[in-house]
């Protein structure tokens, strides 16, 4: 196994999934993720995710960090303000973050994530 890998989805099958259908609040999103990378052992994912509009809630156990790649989101934490993220913008969610995220355009990004 090489110790380089690049982030890039050719030859990944995406895994398709929707949120749980008791969490969403608008639409009917939809998900697509290409993982690029699975260390169960060390509770380690990273690849790109893609979501269709629409809005859920979300509720954080893990750490992750995220890059919109494409597409424009709201992320509004519980009793705070909305947070509008699009391509380009970077971002940590931390273990007890909960919220609504919701989808304007398409959005797409890649992400670490650490259980």
């Amino acid at each position: 196994m090489s110790l380089f890998a690049r982030v890039a989805l050719d030859g990944i099958v995406p895994e398709e999934t929707a949120p749980d259908p008791a969490r969403v609040i608008a639409g009917a999103p939809r998900f697509r993720t290409w993982a690029v990378e699975t260390r169960e052992a060390e509770g380690l994912h990273a690849g790109v995710w893609e979501a269709s509009p629409g809005a859920w809630r979300i509720m954080y156990t893990e750490w992750e960090y995220c890059r919109i790649l494409s597409g424009r989101s709201v992320i509004t934490p519980d009793g705070g303000a909305p947070m509008h993220v699009g391509s380009g913008d970077s971002f940590i969610l931390r273990p007890g973050f909960t919220g609504v995220w919701e989808v304007i355009e398409t959005t797409r990004k890649d992400y670490v994530i650490r259980l």
